[in-house]
């Protein structure tokens, strides 16, 4: 249950007609926290690394950054990378790393 004043606040963001649903306003809000706090994309790409099945290169899409700084994140907090340990998951992981580069450079 949310305080009131979240939900006045929220009501008066869609009346003024600043966002167009509270999905919306909350979409903003998170999009502005991780903005804020870089950090907290590589705890949550940490999270679900560890929690799903997911390469590394996954994971450092999900924080935005490159394999290297998020193996170099995992290792730091106690978490042991899994490097490719099929075919696939070591193809998927060679075309997020090439994605990546491919956008870094575009910039």
């Amino acid at each position: 249950m949310r305080p009131l004043e979240v939900d006045n606040q929220l009501k008066f963001l869609i009346g003024a007609g600043l966002y167009q649903s509270e999905e919306e306003i909350i979409q903003d809000a998170l999009n502005c926290l991780l903005q804020t706090h870089p950090d907290y994309k590589l705890k949550i790409a940490m999270y679900r690394y560890q929690t799903e099945e997911m390469t590394l290169g996954k994971a450092a899409e999900i924080a935005e950054v490159s394999m290297e700084t998020m193996k170099r994140f995992l290792m730091k907090n106690g978490v042991k990378p899994r490097l490719g340990q099929t075919i696939e998951e070591a193809q998927k992981d060679y075309l997020t790393l090439r994605r990546y580069l491919d956008e870094r450079d575009c910039k």
